[in-house]
């Protein structure tokens, strides 16, 4: 699966400048970052661009302006972007990090497809866990000493999604399964009628509506 969606990703036209920008997007705890791992391996070893590095204490939500400066405007260019992570531990911001303008970036987090980004990304990808099951993983992975945290996580969440919602917009849901993980189609597929409109021409990099799955193709 992960080679295929690479490969159909690879032959978008360029979202950024001459970068295509890929967002992985989900609840916190759904599974973005290991997911967005093997697409980056998959996309040639592609820059992976974790939000968990943009977002701070005071800004859980509200980085949209500092991304679009440290990011998007030199990416747009052409340009090394360079960005300071945040160290959640020491609550600062670390030494900065390069990001380079390459074929394609991964931007994975929660909220990797809000309003302001998505104009940016050449696909928008949701990690398809509901809340729930994700905060409720989240919490099991971060333990007891961050139940705080999480507390004032799921509510920020909440109200985040509810005013700029990522899921309606996204073009493929993956989907962790026994397997591997399952590729279906998102919300925000469009179909291009040919003739009479009788059929349609399907954009690649989007699976048919069954999905496809790792099972699949190591079965194929």
């Amino acid at each position: 699966m992960f080679d295929a969606l690479a490969s159909a990703l690879l032959r978008l036209p360029p979202s950024c400048g001459p970068v295509r920008l890929i967002g992985v997007d989900g609840h916190a705890g759904s599974g973005k970052t290991t997911f967005a791992a093997r697409l980056a391996e998959a996309l040639g070893g592609a820059p992976v661009l974790h939000l968990d590095d943009i977002a701070t204490h005071r800004e859980l939500f509200s980085w949209t302006a500092r991304f679009a400066s440290e990011v998007l405007e030199p990416l747009r260019e052409g340009r090394t972007a360079r960005y300071a992570p945040y160290d959640w531990s020491g609550r600062r911001f670390g030494a900065p990090r390069s990001l380079p303008p390459a074929p394609a970036v991964v931007v994975e987090g929660v909220g990797a497809g809000r309003r302001a980004l998505r104009p940016h990304l050449a696909r928008l990808i949701w990690a398809d866990l509901p809340a729930e099951e994700s905060w409720r993983r989240g919490r099991l992975r971060d333990g007891e000493e961050q139940r705080d945290f999480w507390d004032g996580w799921e509510a920020a969440e909440r109200a985040h999604f509810a005013r700029d919602p990522s899921r309606p917009h996204a073009h493929l849901l993956v989907r962790q399964v026994p397997c591997g993980y399952e590729l279906s189609e998102g919300p925000a597929l469009t179909f291009l009628t040919v003739g009479d409109g009788s059929s349609a021409a399907r954009d690649p990099s989007r699976p048919g509506r069954r999905g496809t799955s790792d099972r699949d193709v190591d079965t194929a």
